[in-house]
């Protein structure tokens, strides 16, 4: 059965009459008349009857009423569903390893919530990389920590520095401290470098990572103590005291030169009740 036929068929089920049917649905009488033989036809049926000075629907007609509001509502829905993938295209985000856990998750569910449908491709690259592939249009977003002196992107949330080891480890100040760090671009490097030094504490740097997990297996096999957010540290480390402060930072959204669709005020508001709880 021809669906458009089955949208006549119940406009006439709305107005009772054939005039009326053929004006709601912008065709001639003659037309509409037309295509109710067809249909008439193609099901071996008479769909409707004469009721005194009234054409009613006949048996098979109330028959077919059920059905054809179903497939009707079926085909709408259908077509309303794949109109969604319409000019669709990919949101590409940025977020660095030390952001994966906490924070990822919660900008993943803002995004699925604004939009079912939306594909998301996650790219985990060091903050450095990923402002460089913001700049040449190769991400949409990317969660990053917050220039210095700045107010890029759109809060998420807020992260202090801690000093990490893992949990056998003991500290050893008689000697220099074994010390693993991010590479020199990130914030906890450079105020580490300076904390220890400023205390007087004798240091080795062990290694710079460009990844939390690699930072993170280095601390966990006790060959040295580490500096990170407190957001990145896991069950299976312990927090250091009474070592140099480190600084707070602030986790934000930053978009990329080209607008994505899914970068809207609704997505953002999703964020904002996300990020709150």
């Amino acid at each position: 059965m021809d669906i458009d036929a089955l949208k006549s068929f119940l406009a006439f089920v709305e107005t009772g009459s054939f005039t009326r049917a053929a004006k709601q649905i912008n065709r001639t009488q003659s037309a509409f008349s037309a295509q109710m033989r067809k249909l008439e036809e193609e099901l071996s049926v008479n769909l409707f009857e004469k009721e005194g000075r009234n054409l009613v629907l006949s048996e098979a007609g109330l028959a077919l009423r059920t059905h054809a509001q179903q497939l009707v509502e079926l085909h709408n829905s259908a077509i309303k569903q794949v109109k969604r993938y319409e000019d669709k295209r990919p949101f590409r985000l940025g977020c660095p390893e030390d952001y994966n856990d906490k924070i990822l998750p919660k900008v993943i569910r803002a995004l699925q919530q604004a939009e079912p449908t939306c594909s998301i491709q996650v790219f985990s690259q060091p903050s450095v990389t990923l402002r460089t592939w913001l700049d040449e249009g190769k991400l949409d977003a990317a969660i990053l920590t917050r220039a210095p002196n700045s107010e890029e992107g759109y809060w998420l949330a807020s992260d202090t520095g801690v000093w990490v080891s893992s949990e056998q480890f003991a500290l050893d100040l008689s000697r220099p401290i074994p010390v693993a760090l991010f590479q020199t671009d990130c914030k906890y490097h450079a105020a580490a470098i300076d904390g220890l030094t400023k205390k007087g504490l004798a240091y080795q740097l062990i290694a710079c990572c460009n990844t939390s997990s690699a930072l993170r297996a280095i601390v966990k096999e006790g060959l040295a103590i580490g500096a990170m957010g407190r957001i990145s540290v896991t069950e299976d480390m312990k927090i250091i005291d009474n070592m140099p402060p480190l600084p707070s930072v602030d986790i934000v959204l930053v978009s990329g030169v080209q607008s994505h669709p899914l970068m809207d005020k609704e997505c953002l508001n999703q964020l904002m009740v996300l990020t709150a709880a």
